[in-house]
């Protein structure tokens, strides 16, 4: 008598988590997007969303994005890199040199950077991984070696005069090869609705996969809500570029990573062990994580990334600086965390990322469409980094609780 009462509370709490299987936490930074959109766009006139602003917080925050794909995965594993603003500098200062002093073509000198970038993270992995010293001393030490090394490639000048194919990947548009209707590019919707397509369906073999394994799944209702709040905000942002340029170029090279790194770490060996990693070190390393590559894997993935982010940077402001890549890392470690990850790691996604990164942004342009002095949009978004990270931890604790 007494096993089936203690077994009946049970089984209780399993069918219930199976009809209640959403975390209402998971959407609480997507809400604090819409709500800042939306307090901006008041607050502008109606200024944020104008076509050229929008194309603009794209192109502006590219940078940032995808440095926030690298990071991510760093901090998931448990670690930090400090030294992505200056690898983004100083490999910007390489492809600009490989352009215009090795006389190479653009497409070899990107090439030429991402090697770089690959050769930056294996110097950095390698001390991490193989001769344990913690990445934020090593990458604290890269931030200020490759910052050197950018003022002596440049000897603390500038190199322009860039190829404009070049510049196209930061600062241009896809051809309007599908034509217009008046002023729309309609290549820019078809990419939206056939974008607004691959979602819905991956999102739906999803949750028949998770049903099929009996796993718990989304509520009808609030999952026909998502995939449609998705599909509008996408044509809405859609239609918004289709009347300014079309479709930005760095705007397709992020949806490609997004869409490949979301995929790495949630459906493949090497994602899970950096999360096993994260959430417990000793219980991967005694179920046979190999955690030694998996680091050096981690920091080779971030260098390259910061090469792409220079590639990228550069590109967009045409020539080489010895200035660029400033504060980069904070920007990609703050979007990191107001998109969700976890402190001590282990928690962490893309998606949670690029929404960080966006909330930056929208901070970004809508301070600076007030006119609001630099030093207090700085202030702000400490504060608003802050705050993220603090709800995160009390909405943690409450879940605990």
């Amino acid at each position: 008598m007494s096993t089936q009462t203690s077994a009946d509370p049970n089984t209780d709490k399993h069918v219930g988590s199976r009809k209640l299987a959403v975390d209402f936490r998971q959407y609480g930074i997507l809400a604090a997007l819409v709500a800042i959109i939306v307090l901006f766009e008041v607050l502008t006139g109606g200024r944020l969303l104008l076509p050229g602003n929008v194309n603009n917080l794209i192109q502006q925050n590219s940078y940032v994005l995808i440095l926030a794909i690298g990071m991510v995965m760093v901090i998931i594993a448990g670690h930090i890199d400090l030294s992505v603003g200056s690898a983004v500098a100083m490999i910007g200062a390489v492809a600009a040199l490989a352009m215009n002093d090795w006389h190479l073509p653009w497409w070899l000198a990107v090439v030429v950077a991402l090697l770089v970038g690959a050769l930056v993270g294996a110097w950095q992995g390698f001390w991490v991984a193989y001769i344990a010293v913690p990445a934020f001393i090593v990458t604290l030490a890269g931030m200020l070696l490759f910052r050197g090394l950018t003022l002596v490639f440049l000897h603390g000048g500038t190199i322009g005069g860039l190829p404009p194919e070049f510049v196209a990947i930061g600062a241009g548009w896809l051809p309007s090869w599908l034509g217009t209707v008046g002023r729309t590019d309609v290549l820019t919707l078809v990419l939206g609705a056939i974008a607004c397509v691959a979602l819905a369906v991956l999102q739906i073999t999803a949750r028949n996969g998770r049903r099929a394994l009996d796993l718990p799944v989304e509520g009808a209702a609030s999952f026909w809500s998502k995939i449609v709040v998705a599909i509008l905000a996408i044509m809405a942002v859609c239609w918004q570029l289709a009347n300014y340029s079309g479709t930005p170029i760095i705007l397709i090279i992020l949806a490609v990573l997004i869409v490949a790194y979301s995929f790495l770490l949630n459906r493949s060996v090497f994602g899970r062990h950096i999360y096993a990693m994260g959430g417990n070190l000793f219980a991967a390393v005694m179920s046979g994580v190999k955690t030694k590559r998996v680091n050096f894997a981690i920091l080779v993935n971030m260098g390259v990334l910061a090469a792409l982010a220079g590639v990228v940077s550069t590109s967009r402001a045409g020539s080489a600086v010895a200035s660029a890549g400033q504060n980069y890392e904070l920007d990609a470690i703050a979007a990191v965390f107001i998109g969700g990850a976890a402190v001590q790691g282990g928690v962490g996604t893309v998606t949670g990322a690029m929404i960080g990164g966006l909330v930056m942004g929208v901070l970004n342009m809508g301070l600076s469409i007030l006119s609001v002095d630099a030093a207090w949009q700085m202030a702000i978004k400490g504060l608003v980094l802050l705050l993220a990270v603090a709800f995160d931890l009390i909405n943690k604790r409450r879940g605990g609780r």
